[in-house]
């Protein structure tokens, strides 16, 4: 049976509109305004929370210069682990601030803890819930820890495999987390859509039994649109001003206007699934009249019989359905019909 699932009064599963995260990450580019500004951005295109992450750089990694540290391809080539994250952390003195902004106007913020001294900084300004990042999915210790504390948990499952997903929901279980979900994530950046094998959402849920949402690094609004219809009950985007701000993670992330095509996209997607339903529906009532039906096409007098050339099926629909034109055939008039008069039961007999 599906977990109930929850973040700060707003609930969230298949039956409710999907919850739209806009993940701020490094998008400040250390500066605080413009991480407030990111925030009013998401509030105002539709999103349904911020979230941040919480690190330091000598709580993530060494700062040591073997190569084990050392990041050689992909968008952060050149620099050290060390100085990738010393670059794109956000401070932990912007904390309190962030949280009462985002509290003055009335949007969600929850964090990515890295370390169990991240989980307490956010304890002690009241997260209503945390968020695993798939890096740290294999973090078992850490996903206890964040589970002790009992606020509804999301964990990112990108590079994990079916066991290393399960080793994370039991701890999460263990842990003491009531509320928990899951979102199918690819850890590229940005990934490509032939990777998602979207079809793992509705997998997802029938073997593990979750709330199960979309962590999005494509371009563009495709994968998260389509994977509301199978199934996702969250959406998280990577968020930004600016892709071409020059950010660790500008370059695949969201400007203001696509986030809130995105958040009007998804939510028609999700009123578009409905339920199975074969009954007409209310916008198509004012055009039943243009459907086909049969009418004369001939002049007849009372009496006469109706041929296949006195008849036609065409529109509108003021008619007998065209399903009928056989028993028409053959049938007498009974009063006198003009070309265009519409064929009744009451205007033949057989």
């Amino acid at each position: 049976m599906m977990n109930e699932f929850c973040i700060a009064g707003r609930k969230i599963g298949k039956q409710f509109p999907p919850y739209i995260i806009a993940e701020m990450s490094a998008n400040h580019n250390g500066d605080l305004n413009s991480a407030l500004q990111i925030m009013d951005e998401a509030k105002n295109a539709g999103a349904d929370a911020i979230k941040i992450q919480t690190y330091r750089a000598d709580t993530i990694t060494l700062k040591c210069d073997k190569p084990d540290f050392q990041i050689n391809d992909g968008l952060w080539a050149g620099r050290s682990l060390y100085e990738l994250y010393d670059w794109a952390h956000t401070p932990w003195e912007w904390h309190p601030k962030l949280f009462d902004h985002a509290r003055d106007i009335g949007i969600t913020i929850f964090s990515s803890p890295f370390d169990s001294t991240a989980v307490d900084l956010l304890e002690g300004l009241a997260a209503p819930a945390y968020k695993i990042a798939s890096f740290e999915v294999i973090d078992l210790p850490l996903i206890r820890y964040v589970a002790s504390k009992q606020k509804p948990m999301i964990i990112s499952t990108g590079m994990a495999n079916e066991k290393e997903i399960n080793e994370a929901i039991i701890a999460a279980r263990e842990g003491g987390c009531k509320e928990l979900a899951i979102l199918h994530c690819v850890s590229g950046y940005p990934a490509p859509p032939s990777d998602y094998n979207l079809n793992t959402i509705p997998d997802m849920q029938k073997r593990f039994g979750l709330t199960i949402g979309v962590s999005d690094h494509s371009i563009g609004n495709t994968i998260s649109i389509a994977s509301v219809a199978l199934g996702a009950s969250i959406i998280e985007k990577h968020f930004t001003l600016n892709r071409q701000g020059g950010g660790a993670d500008d370059s695949f992330s969201m400007e203001p206007e696509e986030l809130r095509q995105l958040c009007t996209s998804v939510q028609d997607a999700w009123q578009a699934m409905g339920m199975a339903n074969y009954s007409q529906r209310s916008s198509e009532l004012t055009n039943l009249k243009f459907r086909r039906s049969l009418y004369f096409v001939k002049q007849l007098r009372a009496g006469e019989s109706v041929t296949a050339d006195a008849i036609r099926s065409i529109r509108p629909g003021f008619g007998l359905a065209p399903k009928y034109i056989d028993d028409v055939i053959g049938s007498v008039v009974t009063v006198d019909v003009d070309i265009g008069i519409p064929v009744s039961w009451n205007l033949i007999s057989r």
